[in-house]
């Protein structure tokens, strides 16, 4: 908790300095007439947004340290949820800028828009990154996102970095804000130096380091149900990535048709000293196409990623919740928690037991481990908000009824997003506190 509060605050310092350098540059006596105060607001809007966007940014880099103070799944809510922000800021930037310049030289907004464009260095460039950002937000939408192919929406929403980097000239060279040798002009380099090389370092020099270095490839591909695989990867020295049950990769398969798709998958199985597995249903044409994978294609990734592990554990008992495949880690945490016999219950949410996924591995488990083990089958009810069936509703069934020592229990939970939303509200409503609780949401 104390790096994720103190990363809070230097955000938070972040936004604070960014408006401060530009007051203390002689920003705060430019707001004598309506003009200079349009232009002024539009400045500082500008400068939180831009800082807000770069935020965003250090959140999607997957930096160790963020990943170890909030885990993927949060830190990537918190990105999502400053895109509307940040997009908001940067129109108003433009925006009273516009107004604060047309109402200086005296013409209207449409010929002062105008002559921006064609007269004032680099603004093209700026404006091109704001249409960039405009369709990056847009596409986050869940309402468009999820009618978007995965592969589609992860190329548009590379364009954010475009859109950063594309804004940067303007920065330097318009207006007198950012002046050359002055100490906001090396902070704001400072900024995008630093959040550029986080990006190249741990998102592009680094897993290609340890793709190289740990040589994997696909041993086999197993089937575990209709539309749903394992598969096996071997490598070497994979111990020296610090894997742990419950956690993620970002894998790419380098087949003529895969090659430029990445998929983000958990391991279904405790991490070997050269071997991995994941277990994959068929959700999309890319994964429908990884049942068939050949045995030898090549294997890169990024991660390990994720703080859905053994090492959040608050509490002796432990309750392990899954629905679809959304098993995959929970099976691999089964497989690796520290609990006594008696100490741990499984919990399998589907539609039918046919439904249900690596039943076999995961009945053996509990069975070796000494832990409880129970399918809950049924369809919902229709309207109703909850992760039951409609017949265990109507019996008032529920978290605490199914687990009678739930408050002295962590409770593990991975599924489909608004399953597992359902799944996080009842556990809150039994009375359990937020460390006890720790998810991953099966979508993206």
């Amino acid at each position: 908790m104390r790096l994720a509060d103190t990363l809070q605050v230097l955000c938070i310092v972040s936004v604070a300095l960014a408006v401060a350098l530009f007051l203390g540059s002689g920003g705060a006596a430019r707001f004598g007439t309506p003009a200079d105060a349009l232009t002024s607001i539009g400045i500082v809007t500008g400068l939180v947004g831009t800082d807000l966007l770069l935020v965003m940014t250090l959140l999607a880099a997957r930096l160790p340290a963020i990943d170890r103070a909030f885990g993927h799944d949060s830190a990537m809510a918190l990105h999502q949820s400053l895109g509307k922000p940040a997009l908001y800021l940067i129109l108003a930037h433009a925006v009273f800028l516009i107004i604060g310049y047309a109402l200086s030289s005296e013409v209207n907004v449409f010929a002062e828009t105008w002559n921006m464009l064609t007269q004032m260095p680099d603004m093209l460039l700026a404006f091109i990154a704001l249409g960039l950002l405009v369709l990056v937000v847009v596409t986050s939408l869940v309402i468009v996102r999820h009618k978007l192919p995965y592969e589609v929406w992860h190329i548009v929403h590379l364009l954010s970095y475009v859109a950063v980097l594309a804004a940067l000239p303007h920065m330097l060279t318009a207006g007198t804000v950012l002046v050359a040798g002055s100490p906001q002009w090396y902070y704001w380099l400072a900024l995008y130096v630093a959040v550029a090389g986080s990006i190249v370092v741990y998102r592009v020099v680094l897993p290609i380091v340890r793709s190289l270095r740990s040589r994997l490839v696909v041993a086999g591909v197993d089937r575990e149900a209709p539309g749903v695989v394992s598969i096996r990867l071997t490598g070497r020295r994979l111990h020296h990535l610090q894997a742990t049950a419950g956690q993620f990769f970002i894998w790419r398969f380098w087949t003529p048709g895969q090659w430029w798709q990445v998929h983000p998958f958990s391991l279904s199985a405790a991490p070997a000293h050269n071997s991995l597995r994941v277990t994959v249903r068929a959700l999309g044409d890319g994964s429908t196409d990884l049942a068939s994978v050949p045995v030898g294609t090549r294997v890169s990734f990024e991660g390990p990623y994720g703080l859905f592990t053994d090492r959040a554990r608050t509490s002796p008992r432990i309750v392990l919740v899954a629905a679809g495949i959304g098993v995959a880690p929970i099976r691999a945490l089964l497989e690796t928690a520290t609990f006594a016999p008696g100490q741990a219950t499984v919990l399998l949410r589907s539609h039918s037991v046919a439904d249900s996924y690596l039943v076999d591995e995961i009945a053996e488990l509990c069975r070796v481990r000494g832990a409880e083990f129970r399918i809950i089958a049924g369809k919902r009810a229709p309207g109703a908000h909850s992760w039951l069936p409609g017949d265990a509703v109507n019996a008032r069934i529920s978290l605490r009824t199914l687990v009678p020592n739930l408050s002295e229990s962590d409770v593990y939970i991975c599924g489909p997003r608004r399953w597992t939303d359902e799944v996080v509200r009842d556990a809150r409503s039994a009375g359990l506190p937020t460390q006890q609780i720790h998810f991953e949401r099966f979508d993206w």
